[in-house]
Parts: structure tokens; C-alpha cells; sequence
């Protein structure tokens, strides 16, 4: 296996470190507001509230999860500035197993509308996910495969187009490898004109760009990197509609 040149794959890993310390500068002292509650049946006791309300304190593993999956906060931008630096370390070592799948961690960045948040926190945000994104691309064996992250990413940010943009630009073989892998976990979904995950909104648009994307970008490409020939004639059957695609030869489901 040819792996990324050093340069990019070091160049990555530098900026997803200084995106890291990024967030912690910018979003040291942050707590909770101070009127936040939420149920001690469903969520947890007052000792761990508490606990959202002191800047800088780690969470135990458990609670982090609770705190950022938990859909119900009265501030839920407050309390995901609470918890940011800790979070994103959490995600990019790979620790962070949403109940239901990586959709779950981009709906909380979005329930926390950080795109409205003053210009040097958005940025910051931004920053990390981008960051993150281009070191997964480059890294071989990520903590969170590509076609995963691809979920949390663009339902973060509500768009899919920035981050296929970069994957078109990350032309190297790991990245390439990563496509292929997200090209044959999506096939079945999108061969059944449904986009690969539950998106919080704009799904029909989403699955659009996606199938567009791999028809024009990523099935060339990875017919020029070998890709067999199965996964090509998946994403060529992307193009077809009604019978001329479950009827053509190389449809993969046949007598299911």
C-alpha cells in the first residue's frame, strides 16, 4: 500500500493539533448557563450539573457523553461551549460511540448553532472540523473512517459541498482508499435512492449532490486507482432510474 507523502499526512496532523488548542484558547472559562437544568431521572444529578457550571473541569467519559447528546438543554449553545475543548479530543481519538451513529454528533454541533456564534468561536469551530476532516483524509487508519466523519461534518455545517471539494483535492492513494471503502458502504442505500444516513434536514438534497459526486468525481477516479469492477458498475447503476437499473446485468441485488 502507498501511503500519503509525509509532508500532507505531517502537515494534517500539525493543523488538526493547533485546531485542538485553538478550541481550548477560545473556549476556556465557558460554563453552562446558570439556570441550566435538566431531569436527574433521564440526564443526571445536581453534582454533575454543578459541574457544567465550573469552567475548565474534565468530565468523567460517561457524563461528556449524556452532556452532549442530551437534546433538551435550555442553552444548548452554552452547554456545547462547555464541554468543546474536551469533546473534539474525544472525537478525534475516536472515543466518542453515538447511540445512533455519527449523525448524533453533528446534530449537536448544529443543535448548538455555532455558525451564529461571535466570529472568533465559528472560526475556531470551523477550524477543528475542516482540521480534522484533512487529517482523516491523510491518515491510513483513522480513529473515524472518512465515510463516517463525512456524516458528522456535513450535518454540522448543514452542506455537504465543502467537504467533497476537499476530498477532490486530496488526491493521494490513502484518500483514495478511504473513498472506495465510503463508495461501497453507501451503494445500497443510494441504490435505493436513499441518502447512506438519517440527515437532520435537506436529505433529498444531500443524496442528490452525493450521487451526482461519485458519478462524475469519484467513479473515474477510482477506476483509475483499480477499484473493482463491482464497486464501479454500482456507481454507474447511480445514473439509471426505474427498471433500467434494477433490470441491467451488473445489478447487485439480484433475487433479493
Amino acid at each position: 500500500m502507498t501511503f500519503p507523502h509525509p509532508s500532507a499526512a505531517h502537515s494534517a496532523h500539525h493543523r488538526l493539533d493547533a485546531a485542538l488548542d485553538g478550541l481550548a484558547v477560545t473556549f476556556r472559562g465557558m460554563t453552562a448557563h446558570p439556570d441550566e437544568h435538566n431531569c436527574e431521572c433521564h440526564w443526571g444529578g445536581p453534582e454533575e450539573l454543578a459541574l457544567l457550571k465550573v469552567p475548565d473541569v474534565e468530565l468523567d467519559h460517561d457524563l461528556l457523553h449524556r452532556t452532549w447528546q442530551a437534546p433538551d438543554w435550555s442553552d444548548h449553545p452554552a452547554v456545547l461551549r462547555r464541554i468543546l475543548p474536551q469533546f473534539a479530543r474525544s472525537l478525534v481519538a475516536g472515543r466518542v460511540e453515538p447511540i445512533l451513529g455519527p449523525a448524533g454528533i453533528g446534530r449537536s454541533f448544529d443543535r448548538g448553532r455555532w455558525r451564529s456564534w461571535p466570529r472568533e468561536q465559528a472560526e475556531a469551530v470551523a477550524e477543528f472540523l475542516h482540521a480534522w476532516w484533512d487529517h482523516v483524509l491523510t491518515d491510513p487508519a483513522p480513529a473515524v473512517p472518512a465515510r463516517e466523519l463525512l456524516v458528522v461534518v456535513a450535518e454540522a455545517s448543514g452542506t455537504l459541498t465543502p467537504w467533497l471539494a476537499r476530498w477532490e483535492e486530496r488526491t493521494g492513494t490513502t484518500a483514495t482508499q478511504h473513498l472506495a471503502e465510503a463508495a461501497a458502504d453507501w451503494e445500497y442505500h443510494l441504490l435505493g435512492d436513499e441518502l447512506p444516513w438519517d440527515a437532520w434536514d435537506g436529505g433529498d438534497e444531500k443524496r442528490a449532490e452525493l450521487t451526482a459526486w461519485l458519478l462524475d468525481h469519484a467513479r473515474p477516479r477510482l477506476a483509475g486507482h483499480g477499484a473493482p469492477d463491482e464497486l464501479l458498475h454500482g456507481i454507474r447503476l447511480l445514473a439509471l432510474t426505474g427498471p433500467a437499473r434494477w433490470e441491467d446485468p451488473h445489478w447487485p441485488y439480484r433475487g433479493c
